[in-house]
């Protein structure tokens, strides 16, 4: 009897545990999926399930951006996870906010938001009103700068690294007006590539040569801002990992700062932090986990995070872009391992 009796009270004190950590997906908008009807959503969960209405329609995640396997792991965020719709007033809205209200998850592009949904095979329409299983994506054209920011709140406090997990589309220039959604089985790209003459070529390169054009790359800025739940006041960038590396950290012996070296980026938007982005694929940047009273390679300090605190990305596409770029306000998406809230 007391062996049983000791045993309980391990299982007692080791139970609250149980609720433990598991994977969490964070995006701009509610986090599930759009209701079918008023009572059964694309996963089954009607019961964490609610629409949210911006501006241009519906605020809740697409199923066509995210497989049955992504919609276990997003959660209405609202009612479920106990996370203020609106926040204060941060981000503000400007002219450049195409989703999103002031004090919201936000999402803004140079460019109007009036675009196909290029991965979409399916699509039919020569101009707008698109139809496809999409949303409606802001274009830069080659040759053209632009950027795209996402405003993103926290679903869990993370408990692991951070992945930023971007996913656009890429055609080579003009692609879509020729040859509609069909494009991307045809003229596929990525950011950076060299751009042969002719219909959607690509330019070989001899050895020795980089078969990409660094200057045409993106570059990626991300920052941290305290939400409803956190105490920190000062923004900081998030710093990322270089994937492959030994996934070690440079620290100044001194300051104990950390350097950036060829494990690790801090994400600032400088030409040190360009990315490559592939047609309707995923491109995942691995970021560190903050630490309270870390100091990164800005002088920043870090801070632990918490749910409902935002991450700002940005994606600056340089003048000397070579591809159509095509993205939404679901293109980027926060993942991670986080602590459940239950």
């Amino acid at each position: 009897m007391k062996w049983l009796l000791a045993a309980l009270a391990v299982f007692f004190m080791v139970a609250p545990a149980l609720a433990g950590e598991d994977p969490y997906i964070g995006i701009v908008g509610n986090d599930c999926p759009y209701l079918l009807d008023s009572t059964t959503t694309t996963d089954g969960a009607a019961s964490r399930c609610t629409p949210v209405v911006a501006p241009n329609g519906p605020f809740n995640a697409d199923p066509f951006y995210f497989s049955p396997k992504h919609l276990q792991f997003m959660y209405d965020e609202v009612n479920y996870l106990q996370i203020p719709l609106v926040f204060g007033s941060f981000p503000p809205v400007n002219q450049y906010t195409r989703v999103g209200l002031a004090g919201t998850e936000q999402f803004r592009s140079q460019t109007l938001n009036n675009q196909a949904e290029v991965c979409d095979t399916t699509g039919t329409g020569v101009a707008p009103n698109f139809t496809d299983r999409g949303l409606k994506n802001a274009l830069t054209p080659a040759g053209n700068a632009g950027f795209y920011e996402w405003f993103i709140h926290l679903p869990k406090k993370p408990s692991g690294e951070i992945n930023l997990v971007i996913q656009c589309g890429v055609l080579k220039p003009n692609a879509f007006a020729a040859y509609k959604y069909g494009a991307i089985e045809l003229c596929a790209a990525e950011t950076g590539e060299r751009v042969g003459f002719g219909t959607c070529v690509r330019q070989e390169v001899d050895p020795g040569v980089n078969p990409l054009n660094i200057t045409a790359l993106p570059m990626i800025t991300a920052i941290a801002y305290p939400g409803p739940f956190n105490t920190f006041t000062t923004p900081f960038h998030l710093t990322a990992f270089k994937n492959p590396s030994s996934y070690t950290l440079a620290f100044d012996p001194v300051t104990q700062a950390m350097s950036n070296n060829v494990n690790s980026q801090i994400l600032d938007g400088s030409t040190n932090a360009r990315i490559l982005l592939k047609a309707c694929m995923d491109k995942t940047v691995v970021t560190k986990l903050p630490v309270t009273g870390q100091i990164n390679a800005l002088g920043e300090t870090e801070n632990d995070l918490e749910a409902g605190d935002i991450i700002y990305v940005k994606v600056q596409v340089p003048r000397y872009n070579s591809v159509d770029v095509y993205c939404h306000a679901q293109s980027v998406r926060l993942a991670g391992v986080g602590e459940s809230p239950y």
